[in-house]
């Protein structure tokens, strides 16, 4: 049933997505970023960061595969280097949230004192950089071809995007709280159980374009 694949495809990319954006993690540099403004501001620039990020994920994950095709990449050749990179975000994310986090804070201090931050550097690139963007990418490039396959898979990854993106307006919101309320120490364990997950999919990514290219070469071989 289309349902069942659609749930599938939604777990699939909330997982991926959640791991590389790290809501939680972002939560804490938003707090130490805007600390100086008031709740009703933060409020403000969460729901802007919020839109912003889902317009973000949406256009990578449906047009970036697009736009890899139209310099010649093939789409198991796609499949496979998105994955690779998605699985070795989720290696470097394992070992090192810390530094990653750090990053981050770092490049968004560096952005900061522009009037509008809400896109930058609040978006791009403390909450979906340059590696959300790949991530999508990898997730739009493994679609199906089929008809009901496709419906339930565009449903699934669609609601997943706009998922995670909800999630960074609410924990955006409410940053001081759950800083106050989890702590880094746990924030970070459930960062470190995310990028476990992120890495699994960048696996089942890269086996899948493996496998599709196997096919295809298979197929050429046959031809006379």
């Amino acid at each position: 049933m289309w349902w069942i694949e659609g749930t599938k495809s939604f777990l699939a990319a909330a997982s991926a997505l959640f791991s590389i954006v790290n809501p939680l993690g972002g939560a804490l540099i938003f707090a130490q970023i805007t600390g100086d403004r008031t709740h009703a501001d933060r409020t403000l620039l969460a729901r802007r960061v919020m839109i912003y990020s889902a317009i973000v994920m949406l256009a990578s994950l449906w047009i970036g595969a697009y736009v890899v095709d139209f310099f010649g990449v093939s789409i198991p050749a796609l499949r496979v280097a998105g994955g690779l990179v998605v699985a070795a975000s989720g290696w470097r994310l394992l070992n090192a949230p810390e530094k990653n986090e750090d990053k981050k804070q770092a490049q968004a201090q560096d952005a900061w004192g522009q009037d509008d931050i809400a896109f930058f550097p609040l978006t791009l690139p403390l909450t979906t950089g340059p590696g959300s963007i790949a991530v999508a990418i990898a997730l739009g490039s493994n679609r199906p071809t089929g008809g009901a396959e496709f419906a339930a898979f565009a449903t699934g990854t669609s609601a997943a995007a706009l998922a995670i993106a909800l999630a960074i307006g609410l924990t955006y919101s409410w940053a001081d709280w759950i800083t106050n309320l989890l702590g880094h120490a746990r924030i970070r364990i459930i960062a470190r159980l995310a990028a476990f997950i992120l890495l699994c999919v960048g696996v089942q990514i890269t086996m899948s374009g493996v496998t599709e290219a196997l096919r295809a070469a298979g197929g050429l071989a046959l031809k006379p």
